[in-house]
């Protein structure tokens, strides 16, 4: 019995030794993958990295209102950032600033809305209801 037990173990213990070493041969063979190169951030990300408030809204109406220039604008916008030229988040104010000095007059679609009761009401029909 205990010589059965012996073959056993032995033969176990062969088994290991050999699955260790097709491991350690595999792991030799096996070529170290190359690491990642870090891909380059898109235009958009970037831009949004740095967009703040209403500023994509802003750009969003510039792109529907001179489709043939914003690309231009975008790649500017994005080499001073870059750059490092422009550090701070840029909210929509200043994104409409900067359309209109480069001779872009965005306009946005704006809608005043009054709160009464809990519930909003434009302009119009708060005048409607005042002439009632």
């Amino acid at each position: 019995m205990d010589n059965e037990l012996d073959k056993i173990k032995k033969r176990r213990l062969e088994e290991m030794k050999r699955m260790m070493l097709l491991k350690q041969i595999k792991d030799q063979q096996e070529p170290e993958p190359e690491p990642e190169k870090p891909r380059e951030a898109s235009n958009q990300e970037i831009l949004d990295a740095m967009f703040g408030n209403r500023a994509w809204e802003v750009y969003s109406a510039a792109a529907y209102q001179y489709p043939q220039v914003i690309s231009q604008v975008e790649k500017i916008l994005v080499e001073g950032i870059k750059e490092g030229k422009i550090a701070d988040i840029i909210d929509g104010a200043a994104l409409m600033g900067f359309f209109r000095q480069v001779g872009l007059p965005v306009r946005l679609n704006t809608k005043i809305r009054i709160s009464e009761k809990g519930e909003l009401k434009t302009l119009e029909q708060k005048m409607k209801e005042d002439e009632s």
